[in-house]
């Protein structure tokens, strides 16, 4: 299992705040994002996070990961 959350906007326009999705095979960052129903925004315009660690779209999510994805964070 994965546990995904989703922070600021996303959680928002998503209507929850998290997802627990079973694996069976690795999948990359941009893959959860369509497994979990939010095709309409594309992975390369959120940011995400594995284990608290900065990820891509590309990178690889295993079984008992958890998964944050969050909007771009501006600065100013």
């Amino acid at each position: 299992m994965v546990t995904v959350k989703y922070f600021a906007s996303l959680r928002e326009r998503l209507g929850r705040d998290g997802d627990t999705v079973s694996v069976g095979t690795p999948l990359t960052v941009a893959d959860l994002w369509h497994q979990v129903g939010a095709e309409d925004i594309e992975p390369s315009r959120i940011m995400c996070a594995i284990n608290h660690d900065y990820a891509n779209p590309s990178a690889i999510v295993n079984d008992g990961d958890e998964v944050a994805f969050f909007p771009p964070v501006t600065g100013g």
